[in-house]
């Protein structure tokens, strides 16, 4: 995991977007290093070029947009998640359409292209974002904050008035493995009145059982249920790992976040960003040697954790 990966060779898929309900074109080419992630838009007729980038994020609303001048592709929260999971660096995604297909509503789909397409490890490292000090956002009762942790970890919790899921905690220390094993296959969910509002507004359109969960008043409507019973907090995890990879780098830190959506993870990279006391860039190398010198004096009181995971 410290040297830069793209993917081996050229994959597609196609599947339908989910608010357009159009049919979707999508293919992913390996990208040389330190290019990054970046989104091409082919249904245009000028050739253009999106950077998978946090401070590119246009809206929030339902999905993570991105776009420059004046061009956009929406919902990439579940492909960038499947890059991250995967440990791809690098690679181009062409799209020809205004969003990344829906698929079955998870990453598990994207997961699959990655391992069908084979990664290829690039002759460089990584660099690691180490957060040295404590940075969180908050909007009404939820939250988000990173911690100085010599990991990635995430503790998150959720809490819908539905009493399927209610209050639902879940603690993860990010690798591969546990990405693959535990997050990706969680799919995306929403309630039968929100997705019967949102098509009537012209949005949601290619949202269907087929996917997300979705739950009426009193059950889920979905004939197979859910895949795990955490499957709702096991999302949540998976766009927050999508969304915090637009920063460009992996995060050496502990996410906490309780009741956060795409719009506060989006600003707590804003905050982290605007305070560079609170995180320092190393190369990957050097952190493999430092990691078991990690000062534990220097996390935050846990009071946080405890208040998310009770």
């Amino acid at each position: 995991m410290n040297f830069q990966k793209t993917i081996k060779s050229e994959i597609s898929c196609t599947g339908i977007g989910l608010h357009s309900g159009r049919k979707v074109n999508m293919t992913i080419l390996p990208a040389g290093v330190d290019e990054g992630i970046a989104f091409v838009r082919t249904d245009l007729p000028e050739r253009n070029c999106i950077k998978a980038d946090f401070q590119n994020v246009r809206n929030t609303v339902l999905a993570t947009t991105i776009g420059t001048n004046g061009t956009s592709v929406s919902t990439v929260e579940h492909l960038m998640s499947a890059f991250c999971g995967m440990g791809i660096d690098n690679a181009v995604v062409e799209v020809n359409a205004p969003e990344v297909p829906i698929m079955d509503g998870s990453a598990l789909p994207f997961v699959n292209l990655i391992k069908e397409a084979g990664t290829e490890v690039q002759g460089k490292h990584r660099k690691l974002m180490v957060i040295e000090r404590e940075v969180s956002v908050s909007e009404g009762d939820g939250y988000a904050m990173l911690l100085p942790w010599p990991e990635f970890k995430i503790s998150y919790k959720i809490d819908f008035k539905h009493r399927l899921i209610g209050q639902q905690p879940y603690r993860l220390t990010f690798s591969s493995s546990a990405y693959e094993k535990e997050i990706c296959a969680a799919r995306t969910f929403g309630f039968l009145k929100d997705v019967e509002y949102l098509q009537a507004k012209g949005l949601a359109l290619g949202g269907s059982l087929k996917n997300a969960i979705v739950l009426d008043d009193d059950r889920i409507l979905n004939k197979e249920g859910l895949r795990c019973p955490d499957e709702f907090v096991k999302h949540k995890i998976l766009d927050a790992i999508g969304d915090l990879s637009l920063v460009g780098m992996p995060i050496i830190g502990h996410l906490i976040a309780y009741k956060s959506g795409h719009r506060l993870n989006n600003l707590l990279l804003r905050e982290l960003l605007a305070h560079q006391e609170c995180w320092k860039i190393v190369d990957a190398s050097f952190r493999e040697k430092s990691t078991e010198e990690f000062d534990s004096t220097t996390i935050p009181s846990f009071g946080a954790i405890r208040a998310v995971m009770a």
